[in-house]
Formats: structure tokens, C-alpha cells, sequence
């Protein structure tokens, strides 16, 4: 069984430790904007929420992607992009219903968590244990659902 990065918004303190790592470990370079994971800060509500690919089982970015440049990694489940076959149209971040696609403008196609194969690194390094990488079961499922189900409600009504 595969396994699955968990988020706790409620423990996410906004450090962006995540992000500097995940830029580093896939581009070599500590870049927040290249990261494949990004906080969104809602100043107003203090509110700091890590948002990535949740490795949807129906996976809508591959449905929508034209070129199928987009798959699930047999050994660890994650979503990847094959870049030699993507053409950056950006559907699969329209397609994404949780904002967990985005696109490298300098590579001209898409990012998405790839879960550092197997070993994500924004999960071992989050000191706060708002992101963490665990075996899936309903609750956790269901704890990832409600979490961006809250913060959609809460930014339709801000």
C-alpha cells in the first residue's frame, strides 16, 4: 500500500521550511517559487496552510492532460510529469481541484509533488509535523478532504 503526505494546517506555523527544501532536493537551488509545495498566507486570519498534490486516486490532471505526460509512479504512487512530453498548457492546474499543479516558467511545464520518490522531504523536515507522510486509511483521507473543504469555505467568504 502506498503511502500518502497528511497535512495539519492547524500546525503549520508558515515557516516555509518545506518549500526551501523541496526547491533545493528538485532544482538545486533554494527558491520558494520552484517548490512543487507552497503556503498559502491568509495575513488576515493568520491562517498558513501548506497546499500540494494530494495523489488523487481519479487523478483529474492526467485525465485532462492532452499529451498524457502525466502518471502514477508504480513503486511509490505519486504523481509524476513527464517533461519530455509536456507541452505547458497548463490544463492539468486548471484540471487540479486543490491548486496542487503549477507550472515552471523557466522549464515551460508542469510541477507536481512527486513525493521526493518515496521519501518527501517537506514531510521529514517539518518541525511542527503539519506535513506528515503516513499509510493511508479513511481517517486520514477523510482529515485531508476536510481540511481543504475548511479552507475553501473560508476563502469564498473572505
Amino acid at each position: 500500500m502506498y503511502k500518502v503526505i497528511t497535512v495539519e494546517p492547524e500546525k503549520c506555523t508558515g515557516c516555509r521550511i518545506c518549500e526551501a527544501a523541496c526547491s533545493l532536493h528538485h532544482t538545486g537551488e533554494c527558491n520558494p517559487s520552484k517548490s512543487r509545495i507552497h503556503i498559502l498566507k491568509w495575513e488576515p486570519l493568520g491562517l498558513d496552510f501548506p497546499m500540494l498534490c494530494l495523489q488523487c486516486d481519479d487523478m483529474p490532471c492526467a485525465v485532462a492532460c492532452p499529451v498524457e505526460a502525466i502518471s502514477r509512479d508504480p513503486h511509490t504512487g505519486a504523481t509524476i510529469v513527464d517533461s519530455s512530453l509536456c507541452i505547458g498548457c497548463r490544463v492539468c492546474n486548471i484540471a487540479c481541484p486543490v491548486g496542487g499543479a503549477s507550472f515552471d516558467p523557466s522549464e515551460g511545464v508542469a510541477v507536481i509533488c512527486d513525493l521526493c520518490s518515496g521519501e518527501p522531504l517537506c514531510a521529514m523536515l517539518c518541525p511542527t509535523g503539519a506535513i506528515s507522510y503516513t499509510t493511508p486509511a479513511k481517517a486520514v483521507l477523510s482529515k485531508k478532504r476536510l481540511a481543504i473543504e475548511r479552507l475553501s469555505e473560508i476563502l469564498k467568504h473572505w
